[in-house]
């Protein structure tokens, strides 16, 4: 009797540890009704073009409408799984990445079933196109509420794109004193994509910029008597060890009828250079009567491009900047750049936004030096609050400027003069598919290869701003997907925004506690 029993608790054991594979992998509903549209997943991630190393792309159908989902996952060489847990489909690491290993270069089709009242509905089926080229496995973004009135605990934290790790870079609750002053940490930033040079800032208790030097953490205030403010927003050069800064006496404004709920204007804003290596700061350019912002280099590091106020008309240059900010708008300028003597060549109109009557903000030039991604918006340079702002991308080698000495036309190198010759909005590429609309679009970046831009959106729900990425081809830009989670309900619970992130090839290896020690010297 005794080892009937046995066998009946093995048996049972056994039957208990296979029902999480058969709950993994259920069954297709065996009838359904036709449905011909797409399915109304979150995220949608319906006929996107993915990198050949992301992690997977997890989703769900609506809670409030459906029941049960199911989706069959089938690869170009025959290969075919189901998944699906309520109304989340969740598929592990390992099953997913033999799936993108034999979906390089082609696609994934995806059925999906859903499951409303008591009838099953069968939706279109759609593709996930898988590109050749991976993505940088990194990302780093500050969490922060979405106001910015009001904070109290905030984090920087890095993300392995191929998988759903998440860490801390930092916190600012590890250094916080007896009376629960904290910081606020942000505008990380790294050279060339990799972490052994890096920075973040850290405003308010223990002020300062955190700069890691070769992998050696240090404290640095950049704040001289002859700028306006220690360093804000950097740009590492791509092979020195320089740092372009905007010095900016920044203030909010918080609006209760203006649907662009939150403003953030420059007092005054110059343009520095730090050197590591010498803990010293010049001045790039200190027009006192505008404002210049935003630094970021060429990938050859001869050009500092940035964002520069065209003169406000002269009946409001004296008023309140409270009232003449929706009036304040940004051209794009760069100087040359001489390594050997640190010095700048003159101002160069690159983009005249203004005369459209828009404004430029966050330049990024992608690796090769051929494209010029930045944010676009009526005013300002702080878009990421405006319904308006979109992300543009121009070519930079298409433009021609006239050669004197021949009387004729040349074309402009990535890294050659423009002369008087600006670059022409015409030019510029169809973005229809990255960018939404009425939503804010902004801080967009460039993977280390060229071939993924990251922007940072509040489509979803016009109050957070999340991750999104996009696959670049040659000019072609595919529809943006949003950044995969583990859980997809992650997107909707997690009360936090993500903010400026950026690309990495490594993690940060220092940790939080070897970081809060700079703040007890």
């Amino acid at each position: 009797m005794k080892r009937y029993i046995h066998s009946y608790i093995m048996l049972l054991a056994a039957v208990v540890l296979l029902m999480p594979s058969c709950a993994k992998h259920p069954s297709v509903p065996s009838s359904s009704s036709v449905c011909s549209v797409l399915p109304p997943i979150f995220p949608d991630y319906c006929n996107v073009t993915v990198p050949c190393n992301i992690a997977p792309l997890n989703f769900m159908l609506p809670a409030d409408q459906y029941k049960e989902c199911v989706a069959r996952l089938t690869t170009p060489d025959g290969q075919q799984q189901t998944y699906g847990s309520g109304v989340k489909v969740q598929i592990p690491e390992s099953e997913w990445h033999a799936m993108l290993d034999a979906s390089k270069g082609k696609s994934i089709k995806v059925e999906v079933w859903g499951q409303k009242e008591d009838q099953w509905l069968s939706f279109r089926p759609f593709e996930i196109h898988v590109a050749e080229q991976p993505i940088d496995e990194y990302l780093s973004y500050r969490l922060i509420e979405p106001s910015y009135v009001a904070w109290t605990y905030m984090e920087i934290a890095q993300r392995n794109i191929t998988t759903f790790e998440e860490t801390q870079i930092f916190n600012n609750e590890i250094t916080m004193n007896n009376n629960r002053i904290g910081q606020c940490i942000n505008c990380h930033s790294y050279q060339n994509y990799k972490t052994d040079n890096m920075l973040f800032h850290v405003r308010l208790a223990n002020a300062g910029t955190v700069i890691v030097n070769d992998g050696k953490v240090s404290r640095v205030n950049m704040k001289r008597d002859y700028t306006i403010s220690g360093g804000v927003y950097p740009a590492w050069h791509p092979t020195a060890k320089l740092i372009a800064f905007s010095t900016n006496k920044t203030r909010q404004g918080f609006h209760t009828l203006n649907p662009n709920k939150i403003e953030v204007y420059d007092m005054a804003s110059d343009m520095i250079l730090y050197d590591v290596e010498t803990d010293s700061v010049s001045i790039v350019s200190n027009d006192s009567t505008l404002l210049e912002v935003y630094p970021t280099w060429s990938p050859d590091g001869n050009y500092l491009y940035y964002c520069k106020s065209v003169p406000l008309p002269e009946e409001m240059r004296d008023k309140d900047i409270r009232t003449t900010y929706p009036k304040i708008q940004y051209n794009l300028y760069r100087r040359s750049f001489d390594l050997a003597s640190h010095g700048f060549g003159d101002e160069e109109l690159v983009y005249d936004a203004a005369s459209s009557d828009k404004s430029v903000s966050l330049p990024r030039i992608s690796p090769d030096g051929r494209y010029l991604l930045f944010a676009l918006g009526q005013y300002g340079c702080f878009h990421s609050r405006h319904h308006d702002a979109d992300i543009v991308c121009i070519p930079l080698e298409s433009k021609t400027s006239p050669n004197p000495s021949q009387g004729g036309e040349q074309s402009s190198s990535p890294s050659g003069r423009l002369g008087e010759a600006l670059l022409d909005p015409a030019t510029a590429l169809d973005l229809t598919l990255l960018n939404s609309d009425g939503y804010s679009d902004s801080y967009p970046s460039w993977s280390s290869n060229g071939h993924w831009i990251m922007l940072a959106s509040r489509r979803d729900d016009d109050n957070y701003s999340r991750v999104y990425f996009a696959y670049f081809n040659n000019g072609k830009v595919e529809k943006a997907f949003l950044l995969p989670q583990e859980d997809p309900e992650l997107h909707i619970s997690l009360l936090k925004s993500y903010n400026r992130p950026e690309f990495m090839v490594e993690p940060v290896k220092i940790s939080v506690e070897e970081f809060s020690r700079v703040f007890d010297k």
